[in-house]
């Protein structure tokens, strides 16, 4: 099966299904849709986005992991958050299933592994630990992945409603903030959703985790701002397109990793598919 990795999809139904078509074109059913994360919010259609990528995952040919616009959407679905006026997951939060799509999304994992040939890899949607190997940060990543998949929704909430109080799960609810918000990192090793250069000493967590060897990949989105990311190891996926301008991308990204090479992560590499945005979805900063 030829694993075809996607970029943050945000509602944008139009797009994901030229992507597909694309695929199923070139590579019939014998291929896997792996998804970076933020299937919603920002474009028009996230119901529209699920129910195709779900139908895939049915059949064993889509592999998910949680993004950051997820967790929103559980935390407003919870009554945690408020909608904000550049949401744009009502169609979810609205729909007569919508209990069903939360109960689904919360069982996504936060960290997706996998090989190509010889070379293993995570998928996750934001960013990884420095320090972390890979077997360390599947684990790691398992067990923070259950305080939304375990109990009932009401559980969950509770959970929730108490992440940044000094509790004890506090540990892995900050994981679970990393792998799904992290652009920067310090030298004591924390962490941050902002950009390097809006932080005293601040790193790109790609240029840490690249400084320290690891031999496994990572496949990631989340970082609009700095576009198609292709370095040794790293595949960053999120092209910005759904702002259909900003910072100069208009596309949805796909990376198809060539597994005929020794190493798909190595350079350089050619196998990317890009489809236009169809208009600017969001009108935010």
């Amino acid at each position: 099966m030829q694993r075809i990795f996607v970029g943050d999809v945000q509602g944008c139904a139009d797009e994901l299904e030229e992507i597909l078509e694309r695929a199923q074109s070139r590579f019939g059913s014998s291929f896997e849709l792996w998804c970076v994360g933020d299937l919603v919010n920002r474009g028009p259609e996230n119901l529209r986005v699920l129910r195709r990528v779900r139908e895939l995952a049915g059949w064993d040919r889509a592999r998910l992991v949680l993004g950051n616009h997820e967790l929103a959407l559980l935390r407003c679905y919870l009554g945690l958050r408020k909608p904000r006026a550049t949401d744009t997951f009502q169609d979810v939060l609205e729909d007569p299933e919508a209990d069903r799509w939360i109960d689904w999304i919360r069982s996504w994992p936060l960290v997706e592994p996998g090989s190509l040939g010889p070379r293993r890899y995570v998928m996750v949607h934001a960013g990884v630990h420095p320090a972390w190997g890979r077997d360390a940060l599947v684990e790691r990543a398992e067990q923070a992945a259950q305080l939304l998949r375990e109990g009932s929704l009401e559980d969950v909430r509770a959970r929730l409603a108490t992440s940044n109080q000094g509790t004890e799960p506090d540990r892995a609810w900050d994981l679970v903030g990393r792998l799904v918000s992290c652009r920067s990192v310090t030298p004591q090793g924390g962490w941050s959703p902002r950009y390097p250069q809006e932080l005293p000493q601040g790193r790109a967590w790609h240029e840490a985790w690249s400084q320290a060897g690891h031999d496994y990949g990572v496949v990631y989105g989340h970082w609009a701002l700095q576009g198609l990311h292709v370095a040794p190891g790293l595949r960053g996926l999120d092209t910005g397109y759904v702002h259909h301008g900003r910072g100069g991308k208009r596309w949805l990204t796909a990376w198809i990793p060539d597994t005929s090479r020794s190493d798909p992560f190595a350079l350089p590499d050619d196998g990317f598919w890009k489809v236009p945005a169809r208009r600017r979805y969001w009108q935010g900063s």
